[in-house]
């Protein structure tokens, strides 16, 4: 082979670490998984198809909520992995609600019908921010048990083992008839209520 075209064709050293680079941020950790066991406030989301959707009607399913935007290339990897865990485990009793930090619900609607996406997700609003606290990146998930409890926070990517290891066990537990903690959600860095 010629040694011009070999040279030719050899990155530079600032091309091979722009590459790594890319390659660490594409395939970096997926998340970091906290605990908690508090209780959400009531919240509630409007769906784009005008459906209301609220905390209440969701217990006894452990649910999903996944905070997102269309413009998060990590949101967009997740979300198929997401679509999946909850074909595979909806008649378990585990639900998705899919909060867009901020896409109207035209583009929520466009987005998840050309993705072939059918679990339900929704603006955010008020009522989700106070429950929920502070979402500061996407994407962030938080797991909510059958009672309503937050019991775990998940900020950066999920992937399908991550969810089966934190979903399937609250799957199997029965909900609890004694009423939940009522502490702020806020609190999720606090010791488990006794």
């Amino acid at each position: 082979m010629d040694k011009a075209l070999i040279k030719k064709w050899t990155p530079s050293p600032l091309t091979l670490i722009l590459l790594g680079l890319i390659a660490y941020l594409w395939f970096r950790p997926p998340a970091e998984v906290s605990d908690a066991n508090v209780a959400a406030p009531p919240w509630a989301v409007t769906l784009p198809d005008g459906r209301t959707v609220t905390s209440e009607s969701l217990k006894g399913r452990v649910v999903l909520v996944n905070f997102w935007a269309t413009w998060c290339p990590y949101c967009r990897k997740e979300k198929p992995v997401i679509d999946s865990f909850w074909r595979d485990y909806r008649a378990r009793g585990f639900e998705v609600v899919s909060i867009s930090v901020d896409d109207t619900p035209e583009k929520i609607a466009a987005w998840m019908a050309d993705k072939d996406y059918a679990f339900m997700a929704a603006p955010t609003n008020a009522s989700v921010a106070a429950a929920f606290g502070s979402v500061a990146s996407v994407p962030t998930s938080f797991i909510v048990d059958a009672d309503g409890r937050i019991r775990h926070k998940i900020a950066g990517q999920v992937h399908y083992p991550r969810l089966e290891k934190l979903v399937t066990p609250l799957l199997k537990a029965p909900a609890r008839s004694t009423p939940p903690d009522t502490r702020p959600a806020g609190g999720l860095g606090a010791a488990p209520a006794p």
